[in-house]
């Protein structure tokens, strides 16, 4: 039994998806959709750069889904994989809307014209230089809460990503950031500053979930093919207005990518198929749990081993 898992942000890489791009009429003329729908040359940002300008959450968020979107559409459409036969599909933060539109549950066009809003409103939701997020590896998320908790008259963070064992990130204003990353070396806890320039999923993003909710709160969301599992919940996602819902969560709550993976595990998935950019998720799965069968698709050779 598998999973379709898609990645987020992160993975980008200028000339990501060229080789597909290159080949098939199906993957033009997605990109050509986006380019019409954003009225914004994002094929010539994805396939040249320049990386400064790709690497900017307005421009990361859309060229993600459009690779990963692309990527999918090939393999279901022009080589008749059945993709549909997963028991989930669920995506890492952004990659939740990769996953989301893959199944059907909101066109392309409306997944890519909401993410290039969402990538604003993450990125415009804290002056610039204000927030940013800290990686913490080899430690649990109890010991990191804890030491959150005990601390709070210090400063405040909040945990942003369980990702797997042993990595975890928190979000938070720099200062506090700076004052948390103090006591974690005095416990000896590995902790890393990540080149992010907002404190993505957590209490200021207020301002991006206000505009998200009124975003999608326009949107008609469909019933999709395949159930998806939360970032917020690591449950299935019962209905299209939960979905809506969880989807407006999502800015400011945990992304609970190690108990989603231990979700699908524990309903019978032994096999993770990562669409999109990188390696990413395929490496954190790997990290969660050694023994299952993982197939990361970013070139057309990738797909020789693709046995489903």
């Amino acid at each position: 039994m598998f999973s379709v898992i898609f990645p987020g942000q992160g993975s980008q890489l200028v000339g990501m998806g060229k080789e597909f791009f290159d080949k098939y009429s199906l993957v033009k003329k997605l990109f050509k959709e986006a380019d019409d729908v954003l009225k914004f040359n994002l094929s010539k940002l994805v396939l040249e750069g320049p990386k400064d300008e790709l690497n900017l959450t307005i421009n990361t968020q859309p060229a993600i889904f459009l690779i990963s979107f692309s990527i999918f559409e090939v393999l279901t459409k022009e080589l008749n994989i059945n993709l549909n036969k997963a028991k989930y599909f669920a995506g890492h933060s952004l990659g939740e809307y990769s996953a989301l539109s893959s199944a059907g549950y909101l066109s392309f066009s409306n997944t890519i014209k909401l993410l290039r809003t969402r990538g604003d409103a993450m990125q415009n939701a804290v002056p610039k230089g204000e927030g940013g997020m800290l990686a913490v590896l080899g430690s649990s998320v109890e010991v990191i809460e804890k030491i959150l908790k005990e601390n709070q008259n210090k400063f405040i963070g909040q945990i942003a990503n369980d990702n797997s064992e042993g990595q975890i990130v928190v979000s938070g204003k720099n200062n506090d950031l700076n004052s948390f990353s103090e006591i974690l070396k005095q416990e000896k806890i590995k902790n890393i500053k990540l080149l992010v320039s907002a404190p993505f999923h957590c209490n200021l993003m207020s301002k991006a979930t206000e505009i998200m909710k009124a975003e999608i709160e326009k949107l008609h969301f469909m019933n999709g093919k395949n159930t998806l599992i939360s970032n917020v919940t690591a449950k299935e996602i019962l209905d299209k207005d939960e979905l809506k819902k969880l989807l407006i969560d999502q800015i400011e709550n945990r992304v609970r990518w190690r108990e989603s993976v231990l979700k699908m595990i524990s309903k019978g998935v032994d096999h993770f198929i990562e669409i999109g950019p990188g390696k990413v998720l395929s490496g954190l799965v790997k990290r969660i749990n050694k023994d299952v069968k993982i197939n990361s698709i970013n070139y057309e050779n990738d797909i020789k081993d693709l046995n489903i």
